[in-house]
């Protein structure tokens, strides 16, 4: 740490696409794995000029046009007046007004396909309703989780914790540089990077007290599914022994699926609207997206109420056609039971694969959902592609052995990997019925290769977990309780095209340079062996780049000429524009290439010139340029 004195709190922050959560841990109440933790109550609007402290900050934005509200409507304790509403209120106002609301930033922040630098939210607002940037939005939640804790806590100024957010796992390194960007912007100085899963099991850990231990044993696979607000997260945790302890060590994160609570919203919001329509009602898209919101509302309802069986709602409509000036209908526990268990999670067997259709050529701007809505059928995937990532591990084989042959009949022909516990995470699993249908599918598969049904890890905090486990972390990192182990989710790759001569209709050949291998630890580097590369100086150049969730094996510096396309998949494309600095603009200077991991979790890259001490930053293009 640069400053030396010790921060008093670790604070996690969950940066979630629906909802946003601040714990903490005070280190000078904590000892070993007993650890004083506790959630802020975050004062936010909740009414015009109405406060309240709630757990959780829905993560809406609010743009109300400037004569819409009275003085005082959106004034905060600690700034007084502002132009804009976040949280609660935000979301409620929002509802009856959607064009004026920014939602799901944080699905926007890891869209490739758009300037997420840019005032684009919302997206489908007409041209007078004022834009924010992705970017932007991200800023404004974290500084408002920010200000809530100096008013509360003026003993204990934030900027002197130590502050850990979470990201999903699937996160490339463009969206976690964005992410590191929107926190630093937002005051947040000494700042880490956690993934949600890893989160999510760090909170079971701590809220065991150091009973963990009796739940798992050496050679369990713990699978963590992550279904949140935007994206599902799938993650395998190995469980080892070293030196008579046991160990937490990642071994594999799925692959960025954009696929979460905010498709459930769209989809029991589309069945509502057939049921008006068979009704006579017919509803416009903007009140389609007003119904959107009353859906997510009532589904949050419904799942954290169980004693409640049905949500009324009502939507504002633009015309003067309908009684009351409204929509009003309601959604059942049994509709959303239908169109959730059904819907997203579907009894299919273990050799079912996501199913992808043509996209049409022109299509509306909007986030990149995943075309197939079966989150069981991406499990199926996940695990198939997995199948042999504990016998590529160097010190899992053992683990392997245990876990996946587990002395049954045929395990060793597994055609997925054996998960031997199971932790949930995500407001949906609320409802015991979805765990339920995913452990059921689950071990069903298993069964039929002849291995034992995998267990499930009880005391899972749905809505806190990822805060609470995020502010665990930056308390074990001091060395202070048990961490997981694992380093990066991916190997990462830059495309080198071969120099040969122009031949019509032929594209020169491409190979893959490891440039960061699978599990390189924070705060370390890596520096290619002796190959020197040409750059250009003095202009933009843009170079393609390749992430591997499976290939374990690669250092830095192998050199790949041939992969299938399950091994490496490309993402976005990384960009320079370094310093003529005396040379000629175009000129080709030779350079040897350097990664690190930072501390706080983000991927650098670096070109060094031959013969000089400069080094020149390569950065993740996240402006969205995209080739025709």
């Amino acid at each position: 740490m640069s400053d030396a004195r010790e921060p008093r709190y670790a604070i996690g922050i969950d940066l979630g696409t629906t909802h946003c959560a601040l714990s903490y841990v005070d280190t000078a109440a904590s000892d070993g794995e007993q650890t004083s933790e506790g959630v802020l109550p975050i004062a936010q609007l909740t009414g015009p000029g109405a406060i309240d402290n709630l757990d959780l900050l829905p993560s809406f934005l609010y743009l109300p046009h400037p004569d819409e509200l009275s003085s005082g409507d959106l004034h905060l304790p600690w700034t007084g007046e502002r132009e804009f509403a976040v949280g609660e209120f935000a979301r409620g106002r929002g509802a009856a007004t959607p064009i004026r609301l920014v939602s799901s930033a944080k699905s926007w922040l890891c869209h490739p396909g758009v300037d997420r630098r840019a005032a684009i939210l919302p997206n489908d607002a007409p041209p007078e309703v004022a834009r924010v940037s992705p970017l932007e939005s991200s800023v404004r939640y974290l500084t408002h989780l920010r200000e809530a804790w100096d008013h509360a806590h003026p003993d204990a100024p934030f900027a002197q914790q130590d502050i850990t957010v979470t990201i999903p796992a699937s996160f490339d390194p463009a969206a976690r540089e964005l992410t590191a960007e929107a926190a630093e912007a937002a005051g947040y100085g000494r700042m880490t990077l956690l993934e949600e899963p890893q989160a999510a099991l760090y909170s079971w850990i701590q809220k065991s007290g150091g009973q963990w231990r009796k739940q798992v044993e050496v050679g369990d696979i713990i699978l963590v599914v992550d279904v949140g607000g935007g994206t599902t997260d799938l993650s395998l945790i190995a469980v080892i022994e070293r030196e008579g302890n046991l160990e937490l060590h990642r071994v594999a994160v799925g692959e960025h699926i954009l696929l979460g609570g905010d498709n459930m919203d769209l989809a029991l919001a589309h069945g509502v609207a057939r049921k008006l329509a068979a009704q006579g009602t017919q509803a416009d898209a903007w009140q389609l997206r007003a119904l959107t919101y009353a859906c997510r509302s009532a589904k949050e309802t419904l799942l954290s109420d169980p004693a409640t069986d049905t949500v009324p709602l009502v939507v504002p409509s633009r015309g003067s056609k309908l009684i009351g000036g409204s929509i009003r209908t309601e959604l059942t526990r049994a509709e959303l039971t239908q169109t959730i268990l059904e819907g997203f999670f579907p009894q299919v067997d273990s050799a079912a694969r996501p199913v992808s259709r043509a996209r049409a050529g022109l299509t509306q701007l909007g986030l990149p959902y995943a075309q197939d809505a079966g989150i069981t059928r991406h499990l199926a995937a996940f695990l198939g592609r997995q199948v042999g990532a504990l016998a590529e591990l160097e010190g899992l084989r053992d683990a392997a052995a245990n876990a996946n042959a587990n002395a049954t009949p045929g395990a060793q022909d597994a055609s997925f990997l054996h998960p031997t516990a199971v932790l949930f995470n995500g407001g949906v699993f609320k409802s015991p019925l979805l765990v339920e249908r995913i452990m059921g599918t689950l071990n069903n598969w298993l069964a039929a290769e002849g291995a034992a049904p995998a267990r499930l890890l009880e005391g899972a905090d749905l809505d806190l977990a990822v805060a609470r486990g995020a502010a665990y972390y930056g308390y074990v990192r001091r060395g202070r309780g048990v961490r997981i182990r694992g380093g990066t989710a991916r190997a990462y790759y830059i495309a080198i095209e071969s120099a040969m001569p122009a031949v019509p209709g032929l594209e020169p050949p491409v190979q893959a340079l490891c440039v960061a291998p699978f599990g390189m630890e924070e705060g370390t580097e890596a520096e290619l062996p002796a190959q020197e590369f040409g750059l250009v100086v003095g202009e933009p150049v843009h170079f393609r780049f390749f992430g591997s969730s499976v290939r374990r094996q690669d250092q830095v510096g192998t050199l790949l000429d041939f992969w299938g396309p399950e091994e490496l998949q490309e993402l976005e494309e990384i960009q320079a524009t370094l310093p003529a600095a005396g040379r000629t603009a175009g000129e080709v200077v030779p350079v040897k290439l350097h990664a690190r991991v930072t501390e706080a979790g983000t991927l650098e890259l670096e070109a060094m010139p031959r013969g000089t001490d400069e080094r020149w930053k390569v950065e993740f293009d996240v402006r969205g340029n995209a080739n025709a």
